[in-house]
This record gives C-alpha cells, structure tokens and sequence, in this order.
C-alpha cells in the first residue's frame, strides 16, 4: 500500500523528522488559502499521485505570490500527470499539497529498505539527491552509501557515524544526521514500512537537514496492524481491477498484454508470463488464486480479467498441489458460463485430481483447449493472438 506525500510527511512529523510547512488543498482556492497562511516569498505547488518524478512531468512548480499560487493549482489540477512511474495515460491529479520554498545548499537522498537478500533492513544513502536513484547507481555506484542493520539489535552507533560521515555531514549537521538516521528507521519500523524514502533531503542555508519529499511503502499483510494507516489509502489512485481483486482475496495487478492469466502459485505465475513473452505475446495480468481458490474465486478472477477490452484470450496454468484439479474445473466451467466466455481458453492442468479435471472440462461441452505442458499452453495462447 501506497500513501500520497503530505500523508507521509504528517507521519515524519510524528517521528520528529524536519519538514517544510504545508497543507492539502482539493481546489484552487483552498491552495491560494493555504499559501496565505504559510511563510513566503516563495511556495512550491505540487501535484499529489503515488508515483514519483512528478517535476519533470510538469506537477510541481514555484509560485512567487498567492495569486499565482492559485493560477498554478488551477493549471495542475484536473491534468493527466505523465511521470516515469505512470502508464503513458498518465494518472489524474486530485489534490495538490502547497508548501513554503526552502532555501537549499544542498540536497542529499536517504531511504529505509527491505533487504530480503541479507534479510537485514538497507539504509541507503547519497550526496545526490534529487534525481533517480536508479541511474546514480547505475552510472556511480560509489555514491551510494549502504548500512545493513540487524532488525533483532537495531542501528548500531558506530555504524551510523560512519554512514553519515561518508555522506559528507560534520559537527552539527553530522548530529542531526544521526539522529535523523534513528527516527527514520524507527518509523519505518513501528509503521511496517517496506519502503521511506526521502528524496530529495535538503540541507538549508541555516545547516539543518529537511526532508522535501516523502515516500512510503506499506507491508500489506501488516496492515491489520496500522488502522490508522488503511484510513490513508486512496482508491482514486489504484488500478479499480486491482481494488476489485483485493476484496476477493485475489493477487492481481494489471499489465499491457492481451493474454489473461489465471495462475495459483506467484513464482507459477511469472514463470507463466515469462514463457509468454518467450513466445513472442504479451501477458495482460498477473493474477494468483491462491492455494485455496473456490468456484466462485475462479469465477471473480474471469469477470476482472475480461473487463480488460485487451483480452484476446485467456490461459489458465494450474499445479494441483494444496489446490485440487477439479475444484479449478468446475470453476472454470461455472465462470464460462456466468461471463459467456467469447475469447479461447487454453488450459494446463497438472497435479491432484488431474484427470477427474480433465473428464469434467471434456464433457461441459465448452470449446476448451487442454494441453499437457506450460509450453505448449503459451504458445497455443500466443498463436491464436497473434493471427
């Protein structure tokens, strides 16, 4: 899950992490009216979607008075926002957030991650900020700082010294370093974070560090936790397919293919995508039932995938492990026929009850398309959307 910016700014607030005065605002004139109550000469307005690289999309931009203030959320809000982290549709803006300008010397990157090769928490830092993270390290890995804390023992202080000295801080500013480090990774792990990042971190022209940006990742299965979290969410902001899936307890997350999958099992289901694309089509979906689908699951994930207009066919990949062969069948059969199926079905069934599975699709009379291996079904499946 996923939360807008000013949304996690409130949180570094509660964690005693510097930011700059601001306010949500939904239209033009409650931008002008938060302006007027912060600190000038200088506000930045910015456009709030889950996606980051808003700037050079054209949603974040510097007003000099109130009037302008204004002029520019009129201009941000209501546009299709296209960021590198958007579809090419771009994503709708809904909500500004105005802040005061900061007069910066410096800005720096800093984030908290889920390291799950170490199994370990990365604090990852840079002395470039401002900029994708992604290419810096591509470019110059040695500008980006790396400190692995054991989330049994918590950040040790020796570490911590040295990551913020090799990030260039001294005296004062390697003081609030540390204990910016601290208050980070105790909010990313109080909140059951997977990622908080700040990008940029500024470092003013009094000497004190300021968060400018605020990105947070939630661990899903923790949310249970965190009320106060879920209460964030913004539906407008998410894929309604993938809103719809998760009532259903369903794994599902919309792509660019035409191919529909029904798969139990993630690591099946992108060894089934891959195989996909390896024959030269396009998955339209990823989307895991789960070890314990029902009928009626199976019968939701066919409504989701087919109100994609892309769909031109659909293949279900199944290993019968926890999940029994016929229970899938039978779904299939009452999900064909609640949807009145129109696209080919390509079906490979493997595991328990494989051949009572097999019986049952043979005799429901439907014009479904068995095969024997994951192969075979993604080149049947690339074939007949291909022609």
């Amino acid at each position: 899950m996923k939360i807008h910016e000013y949304q996690g700014k409130e949180i570094f607030r509660q964690y005693s992490i510097p930011i700059p005065h601001g306010g949500v605002a939904f239209t033009p004139q409650e931008a002008e009216e938060v302006s007027m109550k912060l600190k000038g000469p200088i506000w930045v307005v910015k456009a709030q979607i889950y996606a980051g690289g808003r700037g050079k999309g054209g949603g974040v931009k510097i007003a000099h008075t109130t009037a302008q203030v204004k002029q520019l959320a009129t201009e941000i809000l209501g546009m299709q926002l296209v960021t590198p982290q958007t579809s090419p549709e771009g994503q709708k803006v809904r909500r500004l957030y105005v802040e005061e300008g900061v007069n910066l010397i410096k800005e720096y990157y800093l984030s908290v991650v889920t390291d799950r090769a170490s199994q370990k928490i990365a604090i990852i830092g840079s002395q470039e900020g401002g900029v994708n993270i992604e290419e810096v390290a591509h470019l110059y890995p040695d500008k980006i700082i790396k400190l692995l804390v054991d989330p049994l023992v918590g950040i040790d202080k020796e570490q911590a010294k040295s990551f913020v000295e090799k990030l260039g801080w001294q005296g004062e500013v390697a003081i609030q370093g540390q204990l910016l480090l601290e208050n980070v990774y105790k909010c990313f792990m109080e909140k059951d974070a997977s990622l908080v990042e700040i990008n940029p971190l500024g470092l003013d022209q009094t000497g004190r560090l300021i968060a400018l940006d605020a990105k947070f990742n939630f661990d899903s299965n923790a949310l249970f936790r965190h009320p106060e979290i879920v209460i964030l969410r913004d539906l407008d902001e998410e894929d309604p397919a993938e809103i719809e899936a998760s009532k259903s307890d369903l794994a599902y997350i919309s792509l660019d293919g035409n191919i529909g999958c029904l798969v139990n099992g993630a690591g099946l289901a992108m060894a089934t995508m891959d195989t996909i694309k390896l024959y030269g089509a396009s998955p339209a979906n990823f989307l895991d039932v789960g070890g314990g689908a029902t009928a009626e699951k199976v019968t939701e994930a066919f409504k989701i995938m087919l109100k994609n207009p892309k769909v031109k066919a659909i293949l279900v990949n199944i290993f019968g492990g926890i999940m029994r062969c016929d229970t899938i069948a039978a779904g299939v059969i009452t999900a064909c026929h609640e949807v009145q199926l129109k696209v080919p079905l390509i079906i490979r069934l493997k595991g328990t009850n494989e051949q009572l599975a097999r019986d049952i699709m043979t005799q429901s009379g439907l014009s479904i398309i068995l095969v024997d291996s994951m192969s075979e079904a993604a080149r049947k499946a690339a074939e007949l959307v291909n022609t």
